[in-house]
């Protein structure tokens, strides 16, 4: 079912109910241009509601995030609004579940175009649908972006109307990541990851960094994205392992991990995971004290550091989150904070995008992508908070901080951040040169 304007607190606004409101304010605009909180969407060719067509992974293995996604998407949305909206038309979500299914991914995309007449598609998070959806966004000229992390932009395997902006790929993460791990905690590395897509780029951009380092992968442990048991695979891992990395993702991960401790038990090699393992995951709870003193790559810090600036500030009391990640209104509801921030800064690059297109109608989607084209510096600030990035135009994808945090006492405190620039690696595509 199609969810239409719903605020960060979750009440429903109808279009026809924020259409009278933006007659109401043309009737009176004149007297209330000065006052606090007026919002002049008036100033706009058309008042009409600019539609972004959310692609949530409401259930399925990414019903997790797909929350998470969802309340940062109405945050954003919410604060866009607050600022005048985009070209002074508000904002508003059309949200549609795909399940986590690249097959219901595409009949969204479909929907989007053909039915509801957003303007654009966003949202999408797990490989595999993204993977199934973008064919047909480039089919029907509808503007794609994409909050996943899979190489499947940057690598060419898409299409002009899918982009990137908002979030980094799995690709330049390991590549900023792979210099600490081999010189601080081995050389010698078993990687566990998700059989699918998403996994496959860890596999293989995770070795060939550690190669780059002089290191190596000496054993790859492949798990179905679907398994709810675990203990089968650890005996594979290699006894002369020096370093185990694992990233898996789904309803399974807390299973995933208490497992790993018990069959370690007090004593295993260092450990360097991927945050996708424990996201939306309590780290305080039962069976997990073995993960003390491992390593994590975060997207972007769940637990507030004692030297974080205004703008994560700013960032984290929009969404809604308390100092260790989880709910305001409730410390049991865990974020998923290392990705999350895509969407919220996803939607700052289609807001800056579309005003430096003039965008107005749906016949401008093709100005909208080569303004998102002509992006280069997205500087740290409210709209960009977890850091600086650089996006690349030719590959739609974007580039920035990666952080390595450490378990130390039930929480995750950052050891290390990488750069933009620690991540570049060679194109691999010139989508510019792509017809639309």
């Amino acid at each position: 079912m199609t969810e239409v304007k719903k605020t960060a607190a979750g009440g429903a606004i109808s279009r026809r109910t924020a259409l009278k409101g933006l007659a109401a304010a043309g009737a009176t605009g004149a007297g209330l241009g000065a006052m606090p909180g007026f919002v002049p969407y008036i100033q706009a060719q058309s008042s009409a509601p600019i539609k972004v067509g959310f692609q949530v992974h409401r259930t399925g293995i990414g019903a997790a995030y797909g929350r998470w996604y969802d309340r940062t998407t109405l945050a954003a949305a919410d604060l866009i609004n607050e600022m005048g909206g985009i070209n002074g038309r508000p904002v508003e979500i059309v949200a549609e579940d795909d399940g986590t299914d690249p097959k219901r991914g595409a009949e969204v995309v479909e929907k989007f175009a053909s039915q509801l007449g957003c303007d654009v598609g966003f949202g999408t998070l797990f490989s595999h649908v993204v993977m199934g959806s973008a064919p047909r966004a480039g089919e029907l000229k509808l503007p794609y972006f994409v909050v996943s992390e899979g190489h499947h932009v940057a690598s060419g395997a898409l299409n002009r109307w899918t982009i990137q902006p908002g979030i980094c790929d799995v690709k330049s993460q390991v590549l900023a990541m792979a210099p600490f791990v081999s010189k601080n905690l081995g050389k010698k590395a078993t990687m566990i990851f998700p059989d699918y897509a998403f996994g496959h780029d860890h596999r293989d951009f995770f070795t060939a960094a550690m190669e780059a380092q002089g290191a190596e992968v000496i054993k790859h442990i492949a798990i179905p994205p679907t398994e709810t048991s675990y203990s089968k695979y650890f005996p594979q891992i290699p006894r002369e392992t020096e370093v185990l990395y694992h990233v898996m993702v789904g309803p399974g991960v807390l299973t995933f991990v208490k497992e790993l401790g018990e069959f370690f038990g007090p004593s295993h090699p260092p450990i360097f995971g991927f945050l996708d393992s424990l996201e939306a995951v309590d780290l305080n709870s039962p069976g997990l004290e073995f993960l003390d003193g491992t390593y994590f790559w975060e997207g972007m810090p769940r637990y507030l550091q004692s030297d974080a600036p205004d703008p994560v500030k700013f960032y984290r009391d929009r969404v809604g989150v308390d100092d260790n990640g989880a709910s305001a209104s409730d410390p049991k509801d865990v974020s998923t904070f290392a990705h999350m921030f895509g969407c919220w800064e996803t939607l700052f690059v289609l807001k800056k995008g579309m005003e430096a297109a003039g965008y107005q109608t749906t016949a401008d989607r093709q100005k909208l992508i080569e303004a998102v084209e002509a992006m280069e510096e997205m500087p740290f600030g409210n709209e960009h908070p977890q850091g600086r990035k650089v996006f690349n135009g030719k590959t739609h994808q974007v580039f920035g901080p990666q952080y390595i945090s450490k378990v130390e006492g039930g929480k995750l405190v950052v050891q290390a951040e990488t750069t933009a620039e620690d991540s570049f690696y060679p194109d691999e595509v010139d989508y510019t040169t792509q017809s639309f």
